[in-house]
């Protein structure tokens, strides 16, 4: 086998793992901050079916058990470190957007999803603006929103809000977006 000069077959593979390993990184990072939110209720999955669920999603996503167990006594020990949050947004063409959140500092959450929210053509809404044209999904869960009132997405915003979406997906600390728009 030959190689040619300044080319590495390691440094290919090299950099395709450093790329799924950061993925793999932001899946896991999200499962085990529901994992700890969920045990701040009951840390016993036997009695607390969110959690079951939770821990459940992670063993599916081959989450190592031990890091799920940090989770969990992570949950018991920080008592409130962990804060779920539920965000409201507008997105590009008036679409309305819930952002679930899992995080250990509000802060640094509200600051990062309003930059994200401003880099991409979405608008921060204050609280109960948007919520009321969502319901609750007791079919998903107990924390599952669905469209009350779906909106066509115009033309020219489709786009900008796919790009949004995707933003706000990769945030470490989001968990969930639930939007009103109607899907063709």
């Amino acid at each position: 086998m030959r190689v040619m000069a300044g080319h590495s077959h390691w440094a290919g593979i090299k950099r395709q793992k450093e790329v799924t390993d950061k993925k793999r990184g932001v899946v896991f990072g999200k499962l085990l901050a529901a994992i700890s939110a969920a045990a701040k209720r009951d840390p016993d999955p036997n009695f607390n079916p969110r959690l079951r669920t939770a821990v459940e999603k992670a063993k599916a996503s081959a989450v190592p058990a031990e890091n799920i167990a940090r989770a969990i006594a992570r949950a018991s020990d920080a008592a409130g470190s962990v804060e779920e949050l539920v965000f409201e947004a507008y997105g590009p063409g008036g679409i309305a957007i819930l952002i679930e959140a899992t995080t250990d500092s509000r802060n640094r959450t509200v600051a990062e999803i309003k930059k994200v929210l401003g880099d991409h053509g979405g608008k921060w809404a204050e609280s109960g603006s948007v919520r009321w044209a969502f319901a609750a999904d007791t079919e998903r869960g107990e924390s599952a929103w669905r469209a009350k009132f779906p909106q066509a997405v115009p033309r020219e915003h489709a786009e900008q809000l796919a790009e949004l979406l995707r933003a706000l997906e990769e945030h470490q600390d989001v968990q969930h977006i639930t939007t009103n728009a109607a899907h063709e």
